[in-house]
């Protein structure tokens, strides 16, 4: 919290609109999202897939408060927050908006209770431990959490998520849970600028992807795909799409 107990999404807007004339942020915001929506639908169109069958989710760590709200007036629903705390006083802040919001970072155990209570969405189950958590801590009067189990791809030593044995090993025990809905597979391949890498391995997601579907009945989800490959993700059968610096610039 921030002097006179402003949040620090607050003064980091204040500060924003102090060195800029709101009218030229709207603007900017209006653009980017316009322009990230087109390279999304040119994506779906070019292969062959219907209009309207990917998401974009709105990637918003360290951006302030307000921007999300004038994205959100743009008619943008759908946020992505990688850290807990950050996350928690953003959503106070325009808890008078019906943001559909998803948690997208690395789970550690002591912030399951937090991420269970406050998110609609996580699409960052890494272990069988972790759902467990969500579900025995997720609220009785609150919707089943939706979920994505991360797939480790490539199986990168730095990088979180399930092996591809893992995650059909464990999916039915947690698409189980009674307090969770399975809905699909999420993965960050390692970073390609080759158009043909970057496919190759979305290939492999989606392909284990409609191994979980045939698997778990609620899946329905494949979450993949940033700023700088998501048209190879689209061609390759994602449903939603992260996308941060494209919407709104790059962070501090």
């Amino acid at each position: 919290m921030g002097p006179l107990g402003v949040d620090t999404y607050t003064i980091a807007a204040i500060e924003i609109l102090s060195l800029h004339p709101i009218v030229n942020i709207m603007q900017n915001l209006t653009e980017s999202l316009k322009q990230t929506q087109q390279v999304m639908n040119d994506a779906v169109v070019a292969a062959s897939r219907p209009v309207g069958s990917v998401t974009l989710l709105a990637v918003s760590k360290k951006q302030a408060a307000e921007a999300i709200r004038q994205v959100y007036d743009l008619g943008q629903t759908a946020f992505g927050e990688n850290y807990v705390q950050e996350a928690l006083e953003k959503q106070q802040f325009l808890a008078n908006l019906e943001i559909q919001w998803h948690f997208i970072g690395p789970i550690q155990s002591n912030k399951t209770r937090q991420i269970a209570e406050h998110f609609d969405w996580v699409h960052s189950v890494d272990r069988l431990k972790v759902a467990e958590r969500l579900s025995r801590q997720r609220p009785q009067h609150l919707p089943p959490l939706n979920i994505c189990l991360q797939v480790n791809i490539d199986n990168e030593p730095t990088k979180s998520g399930f092996s591809p044995q893992e995650l059909l090993e464990h999916c039915q025990s947690i698409a189980a849970l009674p307090q969770l809905t399975l809905r699909g597979v999420m993965a960050i391949p390692a970073p390609s600028q080759d158009y043909a890498e970057q496919l190759a391995v979305f290939k492999r997601v989606q392909d284990l992807y409609t191994q979980l579907q045939s698997a778990v009945p609620t899946v329905d989800t494949l979450s993949m795909g940033m700023s700088g490959d998501m048209q190879a993700a689209i061609n390759a059968g994602s449903t939603m799409v992260r996308v941060g610096t494209g919407i709104f610039g790059a962070r501090d």
